[in-house]
Protein backbone atom coordinates (compact mmCIF):
# COMPACT_ATOMS: atom_id res chain seq x y z
CA UNK A 1 0.00 0.00 0.00
CA UNK A 2 2.86 2.34 0.81
CA UNK A 3 4.44 1.70 -2.60
CA UNK A 4 1.17 2.56 -4.41
CA UNK A 5 0.90 5.86 -2.54
CA UNK A 6 4.48 6.71 -3.46
CA UNK A 7 3.82 6.06 -7.15
CA UNK A 8 0.70 8.23 -7.06
CA UNK A 9 2.62 10.99 -5.31
CA UNK A 10 5.34 10.79 -7.99
CA UNK A 11 2.75 11.22 -10.79
CA UNK A 12 1.14 14.12 -8.92
CA UNK A 13 4.52 15.83 -8.69
CA UNK A 14 5.52 15.18 -12.31
CA UNK A 15 2.24 16.28 -13.95
CA UNK A 16 2.59 20.04 -13.16
CA UNK A 17 6.19 19.89 -14.39
CA UNK A 18 5.07 18.42 -17.75
CA UNK A 19 2.36 21.07 -18.07
CA UNK A 20 4.91 23.81 -17.34
CA UNK A 21 7.37 22.44 -19.94
CA UNK A 22 4.61 22.20 -22.58
CA UNK A 23 3.45 25.78 -21.99
CA UNK A 24 7.03 27.02 -22.04
CA UNK A 25 7.68 25.21 -25.37
CA UNK A 26 4.53 26.73 -26.89
CA UNK A 27 5.64 30.15 -25.70
CA UNK A 28 9.00 29.79 -27.41
CA UNK A 29 7.32 28.50 -30.58
CA UNK A 30 5.11 31.58 -30.67
CA UNK A 31 8.05 33.93 -30.29
CA UNK A 32 10.07 32.25 -33.10
CA UNK A 33 10.11 34.31 -36.34
CA UNK A 34 7.92 33.02 -39.19
CA UNK A 35 9.60 31.17 -42.05
CA UNK A 36 9.64 33.32 -45.20
CA UNK A 37 7.54 32.04 -48.08
CA UNK A 38 9.55 30.46 -50.91
CA UNK A 39 10.02 32.51 -54.07
CA UNK A 40 7.48 31.63 -56.77
CA UNK A 41 8.62 31.38 -60.35
CA UNK A 42 6.62 33.65 -62.69
CA UNK A 43 6.08 30.91 -65.27
CA UNK A 44 6.54 31.11 -69.01
CA UNK A 45 6.53 34.70 -70.35
CA UNK A 46 4.16 35.90 -73.05
CA UNK A 47 5.67 36.53 -76.47
CA UNK A 48 5.77 40.14 -77.57
CA UNK A 49 6.21 41.70 -81.01
CA UNK A 50 8.76 44.53 -81.06
CA UNK A 51 10.06 46.42 -84.09
CA UNK A 52 12.25 49.40 -84.91
CA UNK A 53 11.57 51.76 -87.80
CA UNK A 54 13.91 53.99 -89.76
CA UNK A 55 12.25 56.76 -91.79
CA UNK A 56 8.93 54.92 -91.56
CA UNK A 57 10.39 51.59 -92.72
CA UNK A 58 10.81 48.59 -90.43
CA UNK A 59 14.50 47.82 -90.06
CA UNK A 60 14.46 45.45 -87.08
CA UNK A 61 11.87 42.87 -86.05
CA UNK A 62 11.64 40.70 -82.94
CA UNK A 63 8.96 38.33 -81.65
CA UNK A 64 9.86 36.65 -78.35
CA UNK A 65 9.18 35.95 -74.71
CA UNK A 66 11.73 37.44 -72.31
CA UNK A 67 12.62 36.74 -68.70
CA UNK A 68 15.16 38.61 -66.58
CA UNK A 69 17.09 36.68 -63.96
CA UNK A 70 18.84 39.09 -61.56
CA UNK A 71 20.74 38.68 -58.28
CA UNK A 72 20.74 41.77 -56.04
CA UNK A 73 20.98 42.98 -52.44
CA UNK A 74 17.51 42.81 -50.91
CA UNK A 75 16.46 45.59 -48.51
CA UNK A 76 13.79 43.48 -46.81
CA UNK A 77 15.80 40.25 -46.48
CA UNK A 78 19.17 41.95 -45.93
CA UNK A 79 21.01 39.51 -48.18
CA UNK A 80 21.65 38.75 -51.84
CA UNK A 81 18.58 37.20 -53.48
CA UNK A 82 17.80 35.94 -56.95
CA UNK A 83 14.64 37.17 -58.62
CA UNK A 84 13.00 36.42 -61.95
CA UNK A 85 10.79 38.85 -63.86
CA UNK A 86 8.81 38.28 -67.03
CA UNK A 87 8.57 41.16 -69.48
CA UNK A 88 4.89 41.77 -70.23
CA UNK A 89 4.43 43.00 -73.81
CA UNK A 90 1.42 45.20 -72.98
CA UNK A 91 3.49 47.05 -70.35
CA UNK A 92 6.69 47.25 -72.40
CA UNK A 93 7.59 50.17 -74.65
CA UNK A 94 10.03 49.56 -77.48
CA UNK A 95 12.32 51.80 -79.48
CA UNK A 96 15.74 51.62 -81.11
CA UNK A 97 17.88 52.56 -84.06
CA UNK A 98 19.28 51.01 -87.25
CA UNK A 99 22.44 51.56 -89.24
CA UNK A 100 24.13 49.64 -92.02
CA UNK A 101 26.16 47.53 -89.58
CA UNK A 102 24.69 48.33 -86.15
CA UNK A 103 21.12 47.94 -84.87
CA UNK A 104 19.62 48.23 -81.40
CA UNK A 105 16.36 47.40 -79.68
CA UNK A 106 15.45 49.06 -76.37
CA UNK A 107 12.67 47.72 -74.14
CA UNK A 108 11.41 49.85 -71.25
CA UNK A 109 9.11 48.72 -68.42
CA UNK A 110 7.75 51.56 -66.25
CA UNK A 111 11.15 53.28 -66.44
CA UNK A 112 12.24 50.91 -63.65
CA UNK A 113 13.61 48.32 -66.06
CA UNK A 114 15.41 49.11 -69.32
CA UNK A 115 16.82 46.37 -71.54
CA UNK A 116 18.83 47.13 -74.69
CA UNK A 117 20.00 44.63 -77.30
CA UNK A 118 22.79 45.62 -79.68
CA UNK A 119 23.38 43.71 -82.95
CA UNK A 120 26.41 43.89 -85.23
CA UNK A 121 26.64 42.93 -88.92
CA UNK A 122 29.86 41.78 -90.55
CA UNK A 123 29.58 43.20 -94.06
CA UNK A 124 32.27 40.84 -95.35
CA UNK A 125 30.65 37.57 -94.30
CA UNK A 126 27.06 38.96 -94.23
CA UNK A 127 26.66 37.44 -90.75
CA UNK A 128 25.12 39.21 -87.76
CA UNK A 129 25.01 38.44 -84.06
CA UNK A 130 23.92 39.86 -80.71
CA UNK A 131 27.08 41.61 -79.55
CA UNK A 132 25.91 43.88 -76.75
CA UNK A 133 23.38 43.96 -73.91
CA UNK A 134 22.69 46.73 -71.40
CA UNK A 135 20.32 46.34 -68.46
CA UNK A 136 19.35 48.84 -65.78
CA UNK A 137 16.86 47.99 -63.02
CA UNK A 138 15.54 49.87 -59.99
CA UNK A 139 13.11 47.49 -58.33
CA UNK A 140 11.45 48.43 -55.01
CA UNK A 141 13.31 45.84 -52.90
CA UNK A 142 16.75 46.61 -54.34
CA UNK A 143 19.16 48.19 -51.88
CA UNK A 144 20.63 50.08 -54.82
CA UNK A 145 19.81 50.17 -58.56
CA UNK A 146 21.60 47.79 -60.90
CA UNK A 147 23.23 48.81 -64.18
CA UNK A 148 25.20 46.27 -66.22
CA UNK A 149 26.73 46.31 -69.69
CA UNK A 150 28.51 43.71 -71.79
CA UNK A 151 29.74 44.54 -75.28
CA UNK A 152 31.61 41.31 -76.00
CA UNK A 153 28.74 38.87 -76.47
CA UNK A 154 28.27 36.42 -79.30
CA UNK A 155 24.67 35.15 -79.37
CA UNK A 156 21.85 34.79 -81.92
CA UNK A 157 24.04 34.38 -84.99
CA UNK A 158 22.27 34.74 -88.33
CA UNK A 159 22.71 35.59 -91.99
CA UNK A 160 21.81 38.88 -93.63
CA UNK A 161 18.28 38.70 -95.06
CA UNK A 162 17.35 35.75 -92.82
CA UNK A 163 15.78 35.69 -89.37
CA UNK A 164 17.20 33.85 -86.39
CA UNK A 165 14.69 31.49 -84.79
CA UNK A 166 14.93 29.40 -81.61
CA UNK A 167 11.89 27.49 -80.42
CA UNK A 168 13.54 26.17 -77.26
CA UNK A 169 14.25 28.21 -74.16
CA UNK A 170 17.79 29.51 -74.14
CA UNK A 171 19.81 31.51 -71.61
CA UNK A 172 21.90 34.54 -72.55
CA UNK A 173 24.48 35.09 -69.81
CA UNK A 174 25.24 38.81 -69.69
CA UNK A 175 27.24 39.16 -66.46
CA UNK A 176 27.67 37.02 -63.36
CA UNK A 177 24.57 38.32 -61.59
CA UNK A 178 22.31 38.75 -64.61
CA UNK A 179 21.06 36.53 -67.41
CA UNK A 180 18.19 36.67 -69.91
CA UNK A 181 15.98 33.71 -70.74
CA UNK A 182 14.39 33.78 -74.20
CA UNK A 183 11.36 31.76 -75.30
CA UNK A 184 10.37 31.06 -78.92
CA UNK A 185 12.61 33.85 -80.07
CA UNK A 186 12.60 35.10 -83.65
CA UNK A 187 14.62 38.18 -84.54
CA UNK A 188 15.91 39.88 -87.67
CA UNK A 189 18.03 43.00 -87.11
CA UNK A 190 19.17 43.50 -90.73
CA UNK A 191 17.84 43.00 -94.25
CA UNK A 192 14.15 43.28 -93.33
CA UNK A 193 11.83 43.52 -96.33
CA UNK A 194 8.35 44.79 -95.60
CA UNK A 195 6.73 43.64 -92.37
CA UNK A 196 7.51 39.93 -92.60
CA UNK A 197 10.42 37.93 -91.24
CA UNK A 198 12.87 36.47 -93.72
CA UNK A 199 13.32 32.70 -93.97
CA UNK A 200 14.22 31.33 -90.53
CA UNK A 201 17.60 29.89 -89.63
CA UNK A 202 17.00 27.61 -86.65
CA UNK A 203 19.26 27.62 -83.62
CA UNK A 204 21.51 24.75 -82.63
CA UNK A 205 19.17 23.74 -79.80
CA UNK A 206 16.30 23.15 -82.23
CA UNK A 207 18.56 21.24 -84.61
CA UNK A 208 19.73 19.01 -81.74
CA UNK A 209 16.11 18.34 -80.73
CA UNK A 210 15.32 17.27 -84.29
CA UNK A 211 18.47 15.17 -84.54
CA UNK A 212 17.71 13.03 -81.49
CA UNK A 213 14.49 11.41 -82.82
CA UNK A 214 16.17 10.89 -86.20
CA UNK A 215 19.09 9.05 -84.57
CA UNK A 216 16.75 6.98 -82.38
CA UNK A 217 14.57 6.11 -85.36
CA UNK A 218 17.58 5.11 -87.44
CA UNK A 219 18.88 2.92 -84.59
CA UNK A 220 15.51 1.17 -84.23
CA UNK A 221 15.29 0.62 -87.98
CA UNK A 222 18.79 -0.87 -87.97
CA UNK A 223 17.85 -3.16 -85.10
CA UNK A 224 14.77 -4.39 -86.97
CA UNK A 225 16.88 -5.14 -90.06
CA UNK A 226 19.44 -7.08 -87.98
CA UNK A 227 16.71 -9.15 -86.30
CA UNK A 228 15.06 -9.87 -89.66
CA UNK A 229 18.34 -10.94 -91.25
CA UNK A 230 19.13 -13.18 -88.28
CA UNK A 231 15.70 -14.78 -88.60
CA UNK A 232 16.09 -15.41 -92.34
CA UNK A 233 19.60 -16.86 -91.91
CA UNK A 234 18.34 -19.08 -89.11
CA UNK A 235 15.50 -20.42 -91.24
CA UNK A 236 17.80 -21.06 -94.16
CA UNK A 237 20.19 -23.04 -92.00
CA UNK A 238 17.36 -25.07 -90.48
CA UNK A 239 16.04 -26.02 -93.93
CA UNK A 240 19.54 -26.95 -95.09
CA UNK A 241 19.85 -29.34 -92.14
CA UNK A 242 16.95 -31.56 -93.31
CA UNK A 243 17.91 -34.64 -95.38
CA UNK A 244 15.51 -36.42 -97.77
CA UNK A 245 14.90 -40.12 -97.00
Amino acid sequence: MVQICRVQSWFVGVTPLLIFVTVLHQGFATVAPPTPAPHKEPGRPERGYYNVTNNGTICLMAYMGLQLNISYNSTSQKKVVQDVMNLQPNLTKHSGSCDSEIASLQLTVDVKTILTFGFTLNSTSNKYHLSEVTVSAAWPDMKEPISVHNSSLDYLRGTLGYSYFCRDEQTLNVVQNLSINTFQLQVQPFGVKGDQFGAAEECQLDEDDMLIPIVVGAALAGLVVIVLLAYLIGRKRSHAGYQSI
